[in-house]
């Protein structure tokens, strides 16, 4: 791996690839087949410059296999813009070149459930202590509301921001613009898992608006109103969401309106 992870550099996306870096290296130096046959190494630029000269390499993370014998080639040099930097994608990469299978084990993360259930306690002891009325604990509309968020926040990949800890998004340092959407779909911005809740929600409040707002509307009028909301949340929304998956998934043939 060559990357740069001082902190003059500002480099994000090197502090997560390094993260995974990490987490293929040591579930290949603890697991059962490990041998002298694969070696992981790190190279970065303020510690060792020559090497990205004499690499000829201007960016960075870099992921390269070298093998025992000849020069790299170019298939060699891991795409990162086509699979992105995942563990599982690395050790994939690894494979591929090596033949090495690496069974990544990624080490659990406790914080989330505990922060729940600690949650649940206290608001356990709050209503025996205070005896408050929790009947809305009895209501649909509430528990529809809790699983709509739910909903959102899985579909939007906030458990996958939980445990890979993404940026929040990235600058990028040839052209000093921000980037919110990733280009592979092998990682994410937390900035993108929010857009992606948004559209999911607009979506929704479309289809809500045509198919509860809409007929219970009592005048002609408010129904017309409500109907194209709907229609244009719907179909708009989904346009774009279709436009962000085609970006991620080269290659996806199907578009709509955009």
């Amino acid at each position: 791996m060559l990357t740069a992870l001082q902190a003059q550099r500002q480099c994000q996306i090197c502090r997560q690839a390094d993260d995974e870096y990490s987490i293929v290296a040591n579930s290949w130096r603890f697991s059962n087949d490990y041998s002298s046959q694969l070696f992981f190494a790190m190279v970065d630029f303020d510690e060792g410059p020559d090497v990205f000269q004499a690499l000829k390499l201007n960016s960075a993370p870099m992921f390269i296999h070298f093998p025992a014998k000849g020069k790299s080639k170019r298939q060699d040099t891991m795409d990162l813009q086509r699979v992105g930097f995942a563990a599982e994608a690395i050790a994939k990469f690894v494979a591929e070149r090596t033949g090495v299978q690496i069974r990544v084990v990624r080490p659990p993360n406790y914080t989330v459930p505990l922060l729940i259930l600690l949650a649940l306690g206290v608001i356990g002891l709050l209503a025996y202590f205070t005896r408050i009325d929790v009947s809305f604990l009895y209501s649909t509309t509430n528990w529809g509301y809790v699983a709509l968020c739910v909903i959102f926040a899985m579909s939007s990949g906030q458990m996958w921001n939980q445990i890979r800890g993404p940026p929040f998004a990235h600058r990028d340092p040839n052209s000093g613009q921000t980037v919110y959407i990733h280009s592979s779909s092998q990682f994410q911005f937390v900035a993108e898992s929010y857009i992606i809740m948004a559209l999911h929600a607009g979506i929704s409040l479309g289809w809500i608006f045509l198919t509860e707002v809409s007929p219970l509307a009592r005048d002609s009028k408010t129904k017309r109103i409500t109907s194209i909301a709907g229609l244009l949340l719907v179909v708009g929304l989904f346009s774009l969401l279709l436009a962000v998956f085609r970006s991620k998934y080269g290659g996806y043939p199907y578009r709509f309106l955009l």
